[in-house]
């Protein structure tokens, strides 16, 4: 199957080089995007430029693809699902939820000069970054690429309802499936909570396994596109 891997905030393609061959291994079609905004005149690109990249990238596809979103990526893949809820066979979702219709795609962060740099990783203590060794802090840190304001702060628009219809994988990191569950009992993710199909697994990692469990990941992605 053809899957689209989209990282999350201040990573571009690149954070999957581990996972993809894989994926690829496991008989499949990866394909780490790198979008606007994550290389040359980054300042300038829009969550709309980001959107049509990952469309783009749908269409191209021999046979419908599993898009794959992580973090605030999670709402990119969910966005893809709206706008072709023909041609998505799956998203699945690694540590984050989507963002609803009208929201913000990822203010999160102070913003300077028209982008949001990475904050340093004193806002991911705890279980997010548990797993991650000093060596890799560094890496990830080092590479990390300034996101800019027109996507961070950019609107997320939902359309068709029949992006309910697309099934949706839960990848459950640095939270259990039990207290993904509880969060959506409780409201928090209201896109998901309306999915007709939705399913969960977990993983024993931080909030970045494709740096600290890519075999594991990709095994269990390969098993999610084997069921789509």
């Amino acid at each position: 199957m053809d899957i689209l891997l989209i990282a999350g905030l201040w990573l571009d393609g690149s954070a999957w080089d581990d996972v993809v061959p894989a994926l690829e291994e496991l008989g499949h079609r990866p394909r780490a995007l790198t979008l606007p905004g994550q290389g040359e005149g980054a300042g300038s690109a829009t969550l709309d430029d980001q959107v049509a990249a990952v469309l783009a990238a749908v269409d191209a596809a021999p046979d419908k693809p599993m898009v794959v979103g992580h973090s605030a990526a999670c709402t990119l893949a969910w966005l893809a699902a709206d706008a072709r809820p023909e041609r998505v066979a799956k998203v699945a979702l690694i540590g984050g939820f989507p963002s609803a219709d009208g929201q913000p795609y990822a203010d999160f962060f102070e913003t300077k000069d028209g982008v949001m740099p990475f904050p340093g990783w004193s806002p991911f203590e705890g279980p997010d970054s548990v797993d991650l060794d000093e060596e890799t802090r560094s890496r990830i840190a080092s590479a990390a690429i300034p996101v800019p304001e027109g996507v961070a702060k950019g609107t997320v628009r939902l359309k068709d309802e029949r992006r309910f219809d697309v099934p949706m994988l839960l990848v459950c990191p640095e939270f259990t499936p039990a207290q993904a569950r509880e969060w959506i009992d409780a409201g928090d993710a209201p896109e998901v909570s309306r999915s007709r199909y939705l399913d969960f697994v977990d993983i024993d990692s931080g909030h970045w396994p494709m740096f600290t469990k890519p075999a594991e990941l990709a095994r269990l992605l390969a098993a999610a596109a084997a069921e789509a």
